[in-house]
């Protein structure tokens, strides 16, 4: 049996935390790729839609900072059962956009589900760890990597089919009920999600907590290359605004639309799977992370100057393939040179450089996207990609993580 399905058998807490994952990841498309496919239906056009991910994104990145806090001083199992909780209210919301005058309801939805998101995200991010022994890093790390392609490949494909089939809001009475599910999943996890704490310590203030995390990240080049390195695919992602118009271009609809982003989670499956050797020999980390940035700015390139669908579909998958490689290769580092009391809010600082990245493109995007051709937007955004990955290899030529020095540190003392 592969190591990979040795410690989702064997270790039920990592395989209920994973599951919960699926579920959440998969109800998320199941919103997202109708709702970009009805609002242009319903406005006439594509900025509503460039809008939608601008918020979902630029939310979450503010409220990191605050989340990530939290996700280090509070029980984590109960944060995502909560967050849980939200998101499935705010998905409730997207039911009442019927119209162009009802588009704004969507702002508000979306907005409540980003929330919800920026509560969950750092609290599993950084129970990871904790449901897994030392031998199983690299396995469960590249089963959990896969999690948000496999249902990107699932949600986006099956969410474009049944919204065409049967329209949008039968896919958001299925994410309502997916959420529900995660949230008793959750429950289920038998494992403690953080490392005990000193319960004699007074609990420390939020700004406080995270004016601590960011002096940590800044004291340590290894760490603070770690949290800028997908900030490169986060600067490109403003072509996802690009998909439903893209396969409008090409006359596949909602159908092609779904594909499109069924076929980036599948790259990002994929990618992940196949990264579970470079995990395990530290002095390929840091290569890796720069080929892998490279490779999604060039795949958006090629598909920029392509005709054919099938070939789009290909490119699309080799981007993201790359994207998911750089997440999982960069998470994985991190957890290897932080310790458990700061994780959660590193892993939000992480997390909050690359959703701002990409709202900032998704933002940039919304403000040509009616006025300039599909294919330049694609093309500027693997480019800027592609400096990117330039830049951070030049700043980081000097770093290495294959030296013994590359642990986790023992726990400093807090700043109160």
């Amino acid at each position: 049996m592969s190591p990979a399905l040795t410690v989702l058998v064997r270790n039920s807490s990592f395989r209920n935390l994973f599951l919960a994952e699926l579920v959440v990841f998969g109800a998320d498309w199941f919103v997202m790729v109708p709702l970009l496919v009805l609002l242009p239906e319903l406005t006439g056009s594509g900025v509503w839609g460039a809008l939608v991910l601008a918020l979902d994104t630029g939310v979450v990145a503010l409220m990191l900072p605050y989340t990530g806090a939290l996700a280090d001083r509070l029980d984590r199992r109960k944060i995502m059962m909560a967050a849980n909780v939200a998101a499935l209210l705010g998905v409730l919301l997207l039911l009442g956009v019927r119209g162009p005058g009802t588009a704004w309801l969507a702002m508000v939805a979306i907005t409540v589900v980003a929330v919800a998101k920026a509560f969950y995200s750092p609290a599993a991010q950084a129970a990871l760890p904790n449901v897994l022994e030392p031998g199983e890093l690299a396995a469960g790390n590249a089963v959990a990597g896969s999690a948000w392609g496999t249902m990107t490949v699932v949600g986006a494909s099956l969410g474009g089919v049944l919204s065409a089939a049967f329209g949008p809001y039968v896919c958001f009475w299925v994410a309502v009920v997916a959420l529900s599910l995660a949230a008793g999943l959750a429950a289920l996890i038998r494992r403690p999600l953080q490392a005990p704490r000193d319960a004699t310590a007074p609990p420390q203030r939020t700004w406080a907590a995270v004016r601590e995390a960011l002096g940590y990240i800044g004291h340590r080049p290894r760490v603070l290359g770690l949290v800028t390195v997908k900030s490169a695919v986060g600067l490109g992602n403003g072509v996802l605004t690009v998909f439903p118009l893209l396969a409008g271009v090409y006359g596949v609809g909602a159908v092609g639309t779904g594909l499109l982003f069924a076929v980036r989670g599948a790259g990002a499956l994929v990618g992940p799977i196949l990264m579970r050797r470079v995990l395990t020999n530290r002095a390929w980390l840091l290569p890796g992370l720069a080929l892998s940035m490279s490779l999604y700015g060039l795949g958006y390139v090629g598909i920029s100057v392509t005709g054919w669908f099938p070939l789009v579909l290909a490119l699309v998958f080799v981007a993201h393939f790359a994207g998911g490689s750089n997440w999982v290769i960069s998470n994985f580092a991190l957890q290897g040179e932080v310790p458990d009391r700061l994780r959660g809010r590193v892993f939000a600082t992480d997390m909050m450089l690359a959703t701002l990245a990409v709202s900032v493109s998704q933002l940039v995007v919304a403000s040509v996207v009616d006025v300039v051709d599909e294919r330049v937007v694609l093309a500027g955004c693997g480019l800027v990609t592609l400096v990117y990955a330039l830049g951070w290899r030049i700043a980081t030529r000097g770093l290495s993580l294959a030296d013994p020095a590359a642990r986790p540190d023992p726990d400093p003392a807090p700043v109160r």
